[in-house]
């Protein structure tokens, strides 16, 4: 019977001998390049959307609703962009990055196109407005509600789907 620890002593040898294989140049990139690959959890490239489809997809999105968010669902900042809209009655769109088969292409595409990496990425009748603090920041200022009065008819009609709360009603 083998012991745990020689089994951990095998596994400990053998790694150090593919290392000092692989530093020398004996095996080949391409094989160490597909193990790191398979280790890689986040998403695949098959089947995924290409950058400039990303690209697109966003365009889309935003062109054809009023309020969009980008969003992550553990992110607090992105809960207090969903919370100021919620609280003036406005419905938006959510596009929950972390739930979504492309989320890291996507935020990678909101990043070249908005000078940001980080979310939330809110966008208000086609232009982005920055993230969480700065949409409290333009709702306590008196000029995010104006900004969603504006909104072209196309977008103020859109679908509600993933959105959060009714229509928007301005306040008289």
């Amino acid at each position: 019977m083998i012991h745990p620890r020689q089994k951990l002593d095998s596994f400990l040898a053998f790694c150090s001998f593919f290392t000092m294989f692989f530093r020398a140049g004996c095996l080949p990139r391409a094989a160490w390049t597909g193990c790191r690959r398979m280790g890689n959890f986040t998403s695949s490239t098959a089947g995924g959307l290409s950058s400039t489809a990303c690209a697109q997809y966003v365009q889309d999105v935003v062109s054809q609703n009023c309020v969009v968010i980008f969003s992550k669902t553990t992110c607090p900042y992105c809960k207090m962009a969903k919370n100021v809209f919620n609280e003036i009655g406005a419905s938006y769109k959510v596009i929950e990055l972390d739930e979504h088969n492309d989320g890291r292409r996507l935020q990678e595409a909101l990043a070249r196109m908005t000078g940001a990496r980080t979310v939330p990425r809110v966008f208000i009748n086609g232009n982005c407005i920055g993230g969480g603090s700065d949409t409290k920041q333009l709702h306590q200022q008196g000029k995010l509600v104006p900004l969603i009065e504006q909104c072209a008819p196309c977008c103020a009609a859109s679908s509600s789907e993933g959105s959060g709360s009714g229509q928007f009603e301005s306040a008289k």
